[in-house]
């Protein structure tokens, strides 16, 4: 658990400074979250910003804690990698960043900069050089200028021999200055008649600096807005600007890579969308990006060095037609293998996380993606048994912020989908779920994949190369050909009785795949309806589902 803040005055910025700054600032944006969430307009209007940072603070001050009784540059080291670590989204990157920036400016501190006053200052200031030097083109009148800002005004400060809670205090006001001024800077927050929200988020951290240094708690004070836009509370809910077209994935992972190589990677992911962010350094690095293609941004990672951690979010329909401020009184969560069943399902009013294979979502993924849908209740489906803890872990988690959740036990993605077509938003929560569990429940599944190498399975000994068919998750069936595999599976699922089949055919699957199993089943089950859909990239060659 987080260390809890004390509420003290600090003469010095030191560690035991430090570490009251991050319990103050966790608990300054787990308070602000949901108002930040719902001022969210830039890059994307997907109303997560302020959980983003939450999260991102969250793990640093985690590190931070586990790092025990450290000096003040190995205990802002460790803030700084619990950040990187933990960063979500562009804003949580950012901030990563700006914390390493501090860690950074505390090893390289000229000689005339030793007091407490000059050393914060010059730390904020390689906070914002090094936040600027990671996004690749950067954007006035976000989170960046919020920080330059903040940055400009310390180094006045510690210029005139300020102490630390001094320099604190006039980056702090830099921020909140520098942040009023966001809607005149960039179209989006002005036409939205809201400030930009990772600067609110900054805002806030920096409050909390300064109450750490001087034990008094910042004030909720308005924020003046251009002549178009009202004022601003800091952090206030706003109306959001409607979101322009852009990519339709984020794609976050943890690098680990030589600089040469993320100097190469930058210029591919550059080309492959926008909002990029690369931050961290010493062999271990944090991308994001916004892209069409996701493969390819994992793809260009993987010829760059190691990624692991890999996080893969659709935006979702619903959320681009949401206004942020707007809190649903229900949701449906889906993890889901392929970019076809991610669009199906969002299409369905589903939030969904595309999970291709070896790169499911951890618990603080299924966590982010519920703050995410916004809503007072959500019905989880997590796709999968091997996503089944992490799923029960993020319930626990948004239980505690006040959501009721629950989680469908599916097993496979044709379960998720028999689960939403009876989805009811209308009707109670229990029903609802009891429904939508059931008709999971009731759907048998099958998958066919390629066998990668020969091996014993509970149908016998298989070559590399065959196909197999895998009925409630053991192989029943191996045979050589996609079709010939698949007849024989429905063979075995249709003798105990079926009414409706459903098929989700991979992107290699041959266009006549879907005529060939539609009459092989209306030939054998005249009562029995065939409804197929595209898996998109990322999806098993074939599923089935019987019902």
């Amino acid at each position: 658990m987080p260390h809890e803040p004390q509420l003290q005055s600090f003469d010095e910025f030191d560690a035991d400074a430090v570490r009251t700054w991050s319990s103050l600032a966790v608990a300054a944006l787990g308070r602000a979250r949901a108002d930040i969430d719902a001022i969210n307009v830039y890059p994307v209007a997907d109303a997560d910003t302020g959980t983003n940072l939450y999260l991102t603070a969250e793990s640093a001050d985690r590190a931070l804690d586990a790092a025990g009784a450290a000096g003040l540059a190995q205990a802002v080291q460790a803030w700084a990698h619990g950040a990187l670590i933990g960063a979500r989204g562009n804003s949580g990157t950012i901030l990563a960043q700006l914390l390493r920036g501090v860690a950074d400016g505390l090893g390289d501190t000229p000689a005339d900069h030793r007091g407490p006053g000059r050393l914060l200052a010059h730390a904020l200031t390689r906070a914002a050089q090094e936040a600027y030097q990671a996004v690749a083109h950067p954007v006035e009148g976000t989170m960046l200028t919020v920080a330059a800002a903040a940055a400009r005004a310390a180094e006045a400060a510690g210029a005139a021999a300020g102490t630390a809670a001094d320099v604190a205090r006039a980056a702090y006001d830099g921020a909140r200055a520098a942040l009023a001024d966001t809607p005149r800077q960039l179209a989006e927050l002005g036409r939205a008649g809201v400030v930009d929200a990772g600067g609110c988020g900054l805002v806030a951290v920096l409050g909390a600096l300064w109450q750490a240094l001087s034990g008094q708690e910042p004030e909720a004070e308005a924020v003046g807005g251009p002549a178009a836009a009202p004022a601003v509370r800091l952090p206030a809910p706003c109306g959001a600007a409607e979101e322009p077209d852009g990519p339709a994935y984020e794609v976050l992972y943890l690098l680990e890579a030589a600089e040469p190589a993320v100097a190469r990677l930058r210029e591919r992911l550059d080309g492959l969308g926008d909002s990029l962010v690369v931050v961290g350094g010493d062999g271990l690095w944090n991308v994001h990006v916004h892209v069409d293609d996701p493969g390819a941004a994992v793809e260009a990672g993987v010829e760059a060095g190691r990624p692991y951690r890999i996080r893969i979010t659709h935006f979702g329909d619903e959320r681009r037609r949401r206004t942020p401020a707007e809190r649903a009184q229900r949701a449906v969560v889906a993890v889901v293998p392929g970019e076809g069943l991610a669009a199906l399902c969002g299409e369905a009013g589903a939030t969904t996380l595309l999970a291709p294979p070896g790169a499911a979502p951890d618990a603080d993924g299924l966590a982010a993606a519920i703050r995410r849908a916004h809503a007072r209740e959500v019905v989880l489906l997590p796709g999968g048994p091997d996503q089944r803890a992490a799923a029960h872990a993020a319930a626990e988690r948004a239980r505690a912020d006040g959501v009721r959740v629950a989680v469908i036990p599916t097993r496979s993605a044709v379960q998720g989908l028999a689960a939403l077509a009876v989805h009811d938003p209308e009707g109670s929560f229990d029903e609802d779920v009891v429904a939508m569990t059931s008709a999971a429940g009731a759907t048998r599944y099958a998958e066919l994949a390629i066998a990668e190498r020969q091996s014993f399975t509970s149908a016998g000994i298989c070559q590399a190369g065959d196909v197999l068919g895998l009925i409630d998750g053991d192989v029943a069936v191996i045979g050589s050909g996609l079709a010939e595999t698949a007849e024989a599976v429905l063979a075995r699922m249709l003798g105990s009785g079926g009414e409706l089949v459903t098929l989700v055919l991979g992107p290699d699957a041959p266009d006549a795949l879907a005529e060939r199993l539609e009459a092989y089943v209306q030939h054998g089950h005249l009562a029995v309806d065939t409804v197929t859909y595209q898996g998109g990239r990322h999806s098993a060659p074939l599923l089935i589902g019987v019902e």
